[in-house]
């Protein structure tokens, strides 16, 4: 039974092996990766709170959300308040809820995730649901542009335009000399 031996490299193989090595060392590759510049997202942020918690404990979730927000430097666009409404199914016990509704602006994935393990921190709210919306809008302006290019292509008719001339049986016209 023969050995196993590795394959002889000539000095050709070995110096383009270092050239490789040199030219693709890890310093320099981390040198030519571009930054890469993140759009705006927008996200929807909805949570439901106790049904007897005070305005009080509610101003002080929305607060720490601001606070939050404003250190990763985005923008809270939309705050409302829902009111007290009827849950769909049981949550922790409850019936009901209070709703509170943020549209968030950034352009940090990790804001989102820090919300949301804030929001599940906190002993008041019960639910909460995080959905990101400028996916949405994107495939909503594609397919406009697209049924507006296909409605370009298409030839218009007009409500206004009149029916074709009646066409006159042969017997009433006049006959050909």
């Amino acid at each position: 039974m023969q050995r196993y031996r590795p394959p002889i490299r000539t000095a050709a193989v070995q110096l383009f092996f270092a050239l490789a090595a040199k030219r693709f060392s890890r310093t320099q590759v981390r040198s030519r990766r571009k930054e890469v510049i993140m759009e705006d997202r927008l996200y929807d942020l909805i949570f439901i709170v106790r049904p007897a918690t005070p305005e009080d404990e509610i101003k002080k979730v929305l607060t720490s959300i601001e606070h939050t927000v404003a250190e990763k430097g985005a923008k809270i666009e939309k705050t409302e308040q829902w009111g007290t409404r009827k849950l769909a199914y049981r949550v922790a016990k409850h019936r009901e809820g209070i709703y509170v509704y943020l549209q968030i602006r950034t352009q940090h994935h990790e804001l989102i995730a820090e919300l949301e393990r804030r929001l599940r921190v906190q002993d008041v709210v019960i639910k909460y649901l995080t959905v990101r919306l400028d996916e949405d809008l994107k495939r909503q302006k594609k397919f406009q542009a697209k049924r507006e290019a296909r409605a370009a292509r298409r030839p218009r008719r007009t409500a206004a335009a009149a029916p074709a001339a009646p066409v006159q049986p042969a017997e009433q016209q006049a006959p050909a000399s």
